[in-house]
């Protein structure tokens, strides 16, 4: 195993080899001291924002195969004189200007982010406006452009010494501070909260908190406190603040800023006349409806289908058929905010009146009153989806989600991490009262403090890797060192990882040098198994590996015997046969190749070349056994199908499961001549990892600096790796060639000539055809190769299922370089594009 050590700045990069998982960090830095001129003492190496700490190894890291470890080598400094240092206040650091400032800024800020709404109710200063404290209006929400019920708290005229001295002058505190302050305290006071020469009221007594806030943040919402209990937790329907806006002559501004208490939800917020109206009570029948009214009516911008908020509607079309009674309309969001047009609006029978300032009465008692004495609501969006709002329904997402229970609001806590809520008594162990904290955490979103490593800790193992067998094992073998531990650095994305058949742009007889590789082409997926595939869905590969005695290799055709019946505890990764196999998990998937119902005594397919297609993959370990396994590495053999299956007693005396396979491939195999002709035209050689080459000519050279002559082992090993020196590869030799088939459907796509003439010289460069064609061709919407490929004016092409549902949200843009798309052009398919990427991809469009 080996990895690659890079420095901070990136100059200087080197490769380490003779590792294993095992390897301590100690070892590592031992290594290292040469190569960067840095004894271990001053090392410090990071992997993945993570600081190696001696007396771990690679494995507790998950440092892999050709993964890259930074370092930093810490610098010798000078002796410095000793400063004197207040340890009580800056514990062993000295605080500069810079934290004295930053201290004051905080300070002032909050005394300067305003005061909060605080108003004598008993004071006349409603005269000359049409509403009266305690009057129920609708409220609009500025920002979803929804209106909501709510009762006049405050009424405050504009122009009133007491509205200007609250909002626009500081406190004597604030005046007294130094410059900084001074600077802050003018930031604040010009801010653009102010109407018409005078500050907005910011009313912040849900919150409790009178918050810093610079201009930057003055159009962001304000954060409920967490800190409280379910009753005071709630969210508001206005997380901004609604500012009045400056008078227009369509809807002038009285003058007034009135603050209002949101129906079912606490502390106030201040809006203008504009805002605010008296509440909707008439409900418009059925035949009074009219195209071109502007009515109050129900809807959910995001799901139709559902419940949401009230909005105003201009009624744009009325059907009455013999079955249905169909409304639908333009939504307005807010007064000057944006038009949804042709909404169906399926709450026909609760369509409003909207009601206008002066011609309707405000007040409670002219409204139809529940059972507690109130107006009567309008039903809105639940707030919680899964229970609907109904009080006797337990909920654990709305409510306690311990018990479920939505009983002592007032004495429930809800998590700052997940805003889920517990009742005091249902937390383990219960409390008896709120905690005094700042931030509270549930025992699920809690972190455990034993857990958390801090800086200069050293890494505590988890649970998972303390039950391992290389933490438990008593054997002192260092498994690390195998390539199937190492992990894959690459995914094959081109097919999904349940696909039968052929896998775009791997060619029969291609060679790699290590399963793991086989595993990042897509080709066969697992590490070590040699069956892979899904008990009730069928076998997408298998690997003839010679593992049982009991296989018979005649190249076109071959028995393969299931998997089970050994004993492999003690991390084992093969053992003799100790009992029976069974038609379960891999041989029953194995068994759904055949054109046959799978049946306990086994069946034999009449029509075997109908049957799911497995891919098959030879190992050099199959040597012993079979002439047609490859001399080394692994070797792709093409596409094979099964003709039958049974049980039988194998030569260990236990039953096992047998499948006759039959090669259905169109490509010559790999041991024809028709074949070995195929694989030299193609160019296609023995594939190694990256950076094993460099590892094994580092290695080699270590040894024979190191060999000595006197040792015959030594000198055998020597003469055994001179005999057989290892060659890199060529770059013409990891290129793909174009057949061609392909060259001719090429010449056909004109639109696209370009594009193809970049992927042709990525080629020439030394890329494979197919990548280069992946990364080309590749939509943007869906980051996969395009699938029924539309190609825009603007020579990009993208999935005709991306641009139907850009278009359908009225999004007529090009979706890779935003060019305007004509409102009703036609999506037509690029046949020719479609046929080539086919070819080069075959069978890419059924995991899509």
């Amino acid at each position: 195993m080996w990895i690659q050590v890079r420095s901070m700045d990136g100059k200087k990069s080197i490769q380490v080899d003779g590792l294993s998982k095992l390897t301590k960090v100690e070892e590592l830095r031992t290594k290292l001291e040469n190569p960067f001129d840095a004894p271990p003492e001053r090392q410090r190496l990071f992997y993945r924002g993570k600081q190696l700490e001696d007396g771990h190894t690679l494995f507790d890291y998950d440092v892999g195969l050709n993964e890259i470890v930074q370092i930093m080598v810490r610098q010798c400094l000078p002796l410095q004189a000793s400063l004197p240092v207040n340890s009580a206040n800056c514990n062993g650091y000295i605080s500069d200007s810079s934290d004295v400032a930053m201290e004051t800024g905080e300070a002032i800020g909050s005394d300067t982010a305003g005061p909060s709404s605080s108003h004598d109710e008993n004071e006349e200063n409603e005269t000359g406006s049409i509403y009266r404290v305690g009057d129920i209006v609708d409220c609009l929400d500025i920002g979803s452009g929804a209106w909501f019920e709510a009762e006049l708290k405050i009424i405050t005229p504009k122009n009133s010494n007491a509205a200007k001295n609250e909002a626009c002058e500081p406190n004597q505190e604030t005046k007294d501070q130094t410059n900084i302050s001074k600077d802050i305290v003018a930031t604040n006071t010009n801010s653009s909260d102010c109407v018409d020469g005078h500050c907005d009221i910011k009313s912040l007594s849900y919150d409790k908190k009178v918050t810093e806030r610079t201009s930057d943040e003055e159009n962001e919402e304000p954060n409920a406190d967490k800190k409280t209990t379910k009753a005071d937790g709630k969210v508001k329907p206005v997380r901004n603040e609604v500012k009045p806006e400056v008078e227009t002559e369509e809807e002038p501004d009285d003058g007034f800023i009135y603050s209002v208490t949101w129906e079912g939800y606490e502390g106030t917020n201040d809006v203008c006349s504009r805002h605010i109206r008296p509440r909707a009570r008439t409900i418009i029948e059925w035949d009074d409806l009219k195209e071109g009214m502007t009515v109050m009516a129900n809807y959910n911008p995001d799901v139709p289908q559902e419940r949401g908020y009230w909005y105003d509607v201009i009624i744009t079309n009325k059907r009455d058929t013999r079955n249905n009674k169909d409304i639908f309309g333009t939504v307005c969001l807010g007064q000057k905010g944006n038009m949804l047009h042709d909404c169906r609006i399926l709450f026909i029978d609760e369509i409003y009146k909207i009601e206008k300032a002066g011609e309707a009465s405000s007040n409670p008692k002219d409204f139809m009153l529940n059972e507690e004495g109130s107006p009567v609501k309008r039903q809105t969006q639940p707030e919680c989806n899964r229970c609907k709002d109904n009080p006797r329904r337990k909920c654990k997402y709305c409510a306690c989600h311990v018990c479920g229970g939505k009983n002592d609001p007032n004495k429930q806590l809800m998590c700052d991490e997940c805003d889920m809520a517990y009742h005091l008594a249902c937390l383990d162990p219960p409390l008896d009262s709120l905690p005094d904290v700042e931030e509270w955490y549930c025992p699920i979103c809690k972190n455990d403090d034993t857990e958390v490593v801090k800086a200069g800790e050293k890494l505590k193992s988890s649970k998972k890797k303390s039950k391992m067998a290389s933490a438990t094992s008593t054997t002192n073998r260092d498994w690390g060192k195998g390539m199937a531990c190492v992990g894959r650095t690459k995914v094959c994305t081109i097919v999904p990882s349940n696909h039968f058949g052929e896998i775009p742009g791997i060619h029969v007889g291609q060679l790699w040098k290590f399963r793991v590789q086989v595993s990042e082409a897509g080709v066969h997926r697992p590490h070590v198994a040699g069956i892979h595939g899904r008990e009730h869905h069928g076998a997408y590969s298998i690997v003839l590996s010679g593992g049982y005695e009991d296989d018979q290799d005649d190249g076109d055709c071959f028995t393969y015997t299931g998997s089970g019946g050994r004993d492999l505890s003690g991390n084992k990764r093969t053992a003799e046969q100790s009992c029976d196999q069974r038609l379960t998990k891999m041989n029953m998937a194995l068994a759904l190749n055949c054109n046959a119902p799978a049946k306990e005594q086994g069946n034999e397919a009449k029509d075997w070349k109908s049957g799911k297609p497995v891919r098959v993959i030879r190992n050099c370990k199959g040597r012993k056994h079979s002439k047609y396994s490859p001399e080394e590495g692994n070797r792709y053999d093409g596409i094979y199908k099964v003709v039958k299956y049974w049980p039988e007693t194998g030569k260990s005396g236990f039953l096992v499961w047998r499948y006759l396979l039959r090669r259905d491939d169109a490509n010559p195999a790999p041991w024809t001549a028709a074949g070995k002709k195929k694989i030299k035209e193609l160019g296609l050689k023995l594939v190694y990892p990256e950076g094993y080459l460099e590892a094994q000519k580092n290695k080699e050279e270590q040894e024979n600096k190191g060999s000595s002559p006197n040792k015959k082992a030594t000198k055998g090993k020597k003469r055994k790796l001179e005999e057989s020196p290892i060659k890199t590869p060529s770059k013409k030799a990891s290129t793909d060639s174009i057949s061609g088939a392909t060259k001719k459907l090429i010449v056909v796509d004109k639109v696209n000539k370009k594009l193809w003439d970049e992927a042709v010289a990525q080629v020439k460069g030394g890329k494979k055809f197919v990548e280069a064609v992946e990364e080309i061709f590749q939509c943007v919407c869906c980051q996969e190769v395009a699938l029924d490929p539309v190609t825009t004016p603007c020579q990009h092409n993208i999935c005709k299922s991306c641009l139907q549902r850009s278009f359908q949200a009225k999004v007529y843009n090009c979706p890779a370089c935003r060019n305007d798309l004509e409102k009703g052009c036609t999506i037509s398919i690029n046949k020719e594009l479609q046929t080539a990427l086919r070819k080069i991809f075959p069978g890419y469009e059924n995991g899509r």
